[in-house]
């Protein structure tokens, strides 16, 4: 008999096959509420649960999970999961690490690009009907050469990122808890634009509230493509109404799917829907070493990618 694996979600063909060539396999795919029922019911008796980011893994179904050997998260970040409760029930958790980097990097370019020369602003002036034509001092946004990007958070993303902005002819300034950079505070205070890439621990959770945007230049961007509750919503609306930054772009929430409503009806700020790794590429990689994780665990072999 194949080992039974739970999945949480449809995955690409090719990586579905790769699964069920090595595994029998059962999906749990459905609205929020009821496929948190549906899990907590079928998760009873499988050695493997492949789970995304939007899935709540908490001590209620590892506890449900009495045979699972590992839980396989389709994400880099995994706060997520209760790793504590998986590991006191020897249970493996891995993520997917490296390959979302390039394109989460690639779409941080985009926000900054985009919230640094108004494009939003632009495009809704054009669907509705209000664009008078070219003007000289129209939308006049801010030039990327020259200026300083503080990158917080120093991984694998926050590097790639300091590459391509490079590229744009940006100095680079950074904090990091393994590589110490500059002081927060001093990032702050001394960048034209603010990219978070620090994963979302207690110390980390409104990392960025009043205080700290109101140490930022009022010409300032910040930009949030990690995780959302690393930045005070309700704060950073406050900041951007009382123009003490210049705007912001973010691509994670606080509640997602919610949207802080302050944020929604602001022209500075850039809103997407969590979009960091969403390139066919990436996600087809990220889902392929999730499974590759669980093959190797039922295998008998040790993980490709345990979390830490």
């Amino acid at each position: 008999m194949k080992p039974p694996v739970l999945l949480t979600k449809k995955l690409p063909a090719s990586v579905m096959a790769r699964l069920e060539s090595a595994c029998q396999v059962e999906l749990c795919d459905g609205e929020r509420d009821a496929m948190r029922r549906d899990l907590l019911a079928r998760v009873a008796g499988k050695q493997a649960l492949v789970s995304m980011v939007t899935d709540t893994i908490d001590r209620t179904v590892v506890d449900a999970g009495d045979a699972l050997k590992i839980i396989a998260n389709v994400a880099v970040g995994y706060n997520n999961v209760d790793v504590a409760a998986a590991r006191a029930r020897g249970i493996v958790v891995t993520n997917t690490p490296d390959v979302l980097t390039d394109a989460t990097a690639d779409l941080t370019l985009a926000l900054i690009l985009a919230v640094s020369r108004r494009l939003g602003e632009g495009e809704r002036m054009l669907r509705r009907g209000a664009w008078p034509g070219w003007a000289f001092d129209q939308l006049l946004g801010m030039q990327l050469r020259g200026k300083q990007l503080g990158i917080v958070g120093f991984g694998r993303i926050g590097r790639a990122v300091a590459a391509r902005a490079q590229a744009f002819g940006m100095t680079i300034a950074h904090t990091s808890r393994s590589d110490a950079g500059i002081p927060l505070d001093r990032l702050l205070a001394t960048s034209d634009v603010v990219s978070l890439h620090v994963p979302l621990t207690p110390d980390t959770r409104h990392l960025i509230g009043q205080p700290e945007l109101a140490r930022m230049k009022r010409t300032a961007y910040l930009i949030n493509t990690t995780r959302g509750p690393v930045v005070d919503e309700a704060a950073l609306a406050w900041a951007l109404k009382n123009r003490l930054i210049a705007g912001a772009a973010l691509d994670v929430y606080e509640r997602e799917p919610e949207v802080h409503a302050d944020l929604l009806a602001l022209e500075n700020v850039v809103l997407a829907p969590h979009l960091g790794s969403a390139t066919t590429e990436t996600r087809t990689a990220m889902a392929d070493l999730a499974v590759r994780n669980v093959i190797a665990v039922l295998g008998g072999d040790p993980p490709l990618t345990p979390v830490a």
